[in-house]
């Protein structure tokens, strides 16, 4: 993986947000992409400014619109947190930066509602310019593994799919995070055509039925998370193999394999239905920052920036993806159980 300054070319951004979740989880990702951090703002100057020092951003402002006026910028990445009310930020902030001729990428959720897309679709149309939302679960190094051994020959045709992840269903904001276990799905399996749902109160776990084009399959949550929960866990069913992704990190892959006269004799199995096993290697020098690379985050912004560069839109997490999964995270909230809700 190349090193930020190995790169020819870097995209000229600024930075909105300098608040503990961009300290640990964004900022430090920027040494593996091609970006080059120009200027940083935040409300709080004295954290702010720290902050832009510690990152190596030239210049600080106190907020959005005065480094929106004073720099000339090819993108802004922005990472607030929500209102209030628990909604997120983004729309406003990101609308002004794309009417200033900046492309834009915002950590996720992207908005409350599907509703607020309208605000992102209506400015990139005007600006003609690019947003991406920070749905790191599309690029957290296991999952970019799962959906390589998806294409493969020996899997054969994905079939179903089983998904746990450790969230509790709820009527308010908190159900944001539902964005980010959805965006999963939709990374590896496209756009979910409908579902049907079964809740229980208390204490919050819900399983939802989906129908893609191609794979049916569950999305339970397992209620709120305990110090013994196991993070999420993913199994991905073909007609030929079986993929498995422990906590995120682990992954396993096993081809189904007819047996063969003597086989009985070796307890372990035929080595054609071997399980394979990828491991994170965290303790590694050469992966002193594992953490920052398996949670998708140096993924997510190495691909804006690279797509940018090349002159294209993102893949992932744009606004087509973005506009579905709130409408999704929308409908859910509002489903009758036992029923079903076409997406």
């Amino acid at each position: 993986m190349p090193l930020n300054y190995a790169y020819e070319k870097r995209l000229q951004v600024g930075y909105i947000g300098a608040g503990e979740h961009s300290y640990r989880h964004i900022l430090p990702c920027l040494r593996y992409a091609p970006i080059e951090l120009v200027a940083l703002a935040d409300h709080n100057t004295e954290r702010g400014v720290a902050v832009a020092r510690q990152f190596g951003a030239r210049r600080f402002y106190p907020n959005h619109k005065a480094l929106l006026n004073k720099e000339t910028l090819d993108a802004l990445l922005i990472v607030v947190g929500p209102d209030a009310q628990g909604r997120p930020r983004y729309p406003e902030i990101a609308a002004d930066a794309l009417a200033a001729g900046l492309h834009v990428w915002i950590d996720a959720p992207p908005c409350a509602s599907a509703n607020d897309i309208r605000t992102y679709t209506d400015a990139c149309l005007r600006s003609r310019r690019y947003i991406m939302t920070g749905f790191r679960r599309m690029f957290a190094p296991a999952y970019v593994r799962a959906k390589d051994l998806l294409a493969r020959p020996d899997f054969g045709k994905a079939v179903g799919f089983s998904l746990h992840y450790p969230m509790a269903f709820s009527k308010d904001t908190s159900f944001l995070r539902f964005v980010h276990p959805y965006s999963l799905l939709v990374y590896l399996f496209g756009e979910a055509q409908g579902f049907t749902l079964v809740r229980s109160d208390p204490p919050g776990v819900m399983t939802l039925l989906l129908r893609f084009r191609e794979v049916v399959g569950s999305l339970t949550l397992t209620g709120a998370p305990t110090p013994h929960d196991a993070w999420e866990r993913l199994e991905i069913y073909g007609t030929a193999g079986w993929i498995s992704v422990e906590g995120g990190t682990q992954v396993l892959y096993q081809r189904y394999a007819a047996s063969a006269p003597g086989d009985w004799e070796d307890p372990l199995g035929a080595e054609a239905s071997a399980q394979r096993v990828w491991l994170p290697t965290l303790a590694s020098e050469g992966h002193l920052d594992g953490g920052l690379l398996m949670n998708g985050y140096v993924g997510c912004l190495r691909h804006f920036a690279e797509q940018l560069l090349k002159g294209e839109p993102p893949r992932y997490g744009n606004l087509v993806e973005m506009l579905h999964i709130m409408t999704a995270h929308d409908k859910i909230l509002t489903a009758q159980e036992g029923a079903w809700v076409s997406i």
